[in-house]
């Protein structure tokens, strides 16, 4: 094992609670009301969808041109900047801190495959960008997961063939897109985590000596 790439969301830190509060705040500008039961239809798809979302079950899906949809968004985004900006290393989930500092001491190179295109302003707001060898730019890829793509970029960006890489995700397209680029993967605290080659229940557990212990077992 020569790299680990690691998603962002659920895995380094939380921002879903920043999503939902973004998200509540335009809707409730534009006369729709919605609640954390709702915003679990927002999870893990883009923000144009999430829109769409929205305005259908405020039904105002016909209210709105092209290019207003695509100015609403962009507020959602900018709300979105201003909440995580106040991010700090607290935010990072238990045990990331400590797993970076040992990969970073142990030669390992890092990666982050995250579909977030603020994932860079994540990683500065963290303090923790000096650990990561190579960010995927989500915004130059053709495919989304579970298209392996992205954790295929993050690996050549590397310079490293896929099976030196562990990958560590905690959605199901996620480690589907880990198995497909034929990596060892790591699935984190979700039901998706059957499919992954070690399971933990929470970042808690992830540590550089079980990850090498996993890896070699599966490398044999």
């Amino acid at each position: 094992m020569k790299a680990v790439i690691f998603d962002l969301d659920g895995v380094i830190t939380d921002t879903a609670k920043y999503h939902f509060e973004a998200w509540k705040n335009l809707s409730r500008s534009i006369g729709i009301e919605i609640d954390e039961t709702f915003n679990q239809h927002l999870l893990g798809i883009s923000r144009m969808e999430s829109l769409e979302l929205i305005l259908q079950f405020g039904g105002r899906s016909d209210d709105f041109s092209a290019l207003e949809k695509d100015e609403l968004a962009a507020r959602k985004n900018e709300a979105y900047r201003g909440l995580i900006s106040g991010m700090t290393p607290a935010d990072l989930l238990p045990g990331i801190g400590q797993f970076l500092r040992d990969l970073k001491e142990a030669g390992i190179k890092i990666g982050l495959a995250s579909a977030s295109r603020n994932g860079p302003f994540i990683l500065d707001s963290l303090q923790i960008t000096s650990f990561f060898d190579a960010i995927v730019d989500p915004a130059k890829l053709k495919k989304g997961k579970p298209d392996p793509e992205i954790f295929a970029a993050a690996a050549a960006q590397l310079k490293m063939r896929p099976a030196e890489c562990a990958g560590i995700e905690d959605a199901v397209a996620g480690i589907q897109a880990i198995n497909a680029a034929g990596m060892f993967s790591v699935g984190i605290a979700t039901p998706a985590a059957a499919a992954a080659d070690w399971r933990v229940a929470s970042t808690a557990e992830l540590t550089l000596e079980r990850l090498k212990q996993h890896f070699t077992r599966k490398d044999k």
